[in-house]
């Protein structure tokens, strides 16, 4: 019962939004330097490959940002 204590609690909170932050800066970042607006492209004109790039993207994201939070 390690996890319902306090402490660990309020870490594994603040860790997520890091997490969060963290995945949410890199895709702006990766929004800002393709040169096409990545939102319009997904979005408006429903670029299905794309798509699936962008996918692919967050999740590489995601665990890069998952293994450095779990150390």
């Amino acid at each position: 019962m390690e996890w319902l204590r306090p402490g660990a609690f309020i870490g594994s909170i603040v860790f997520a939004l890091i997490g969060v932050v963290v995945f949410w800066l890199s895709f702006v970042i990766i929004d800002k330097i393709t040169p096409y607006d990545l939102w319009q492209e997904l979005v408006e004109k429903r670029n299905m490959a794309l798509a699936v790039v962008v996918a692919a993207m967050a999740l590489g994201i995601s665990i890069i940002v998952a293994a450095s939070v779990h150390g």
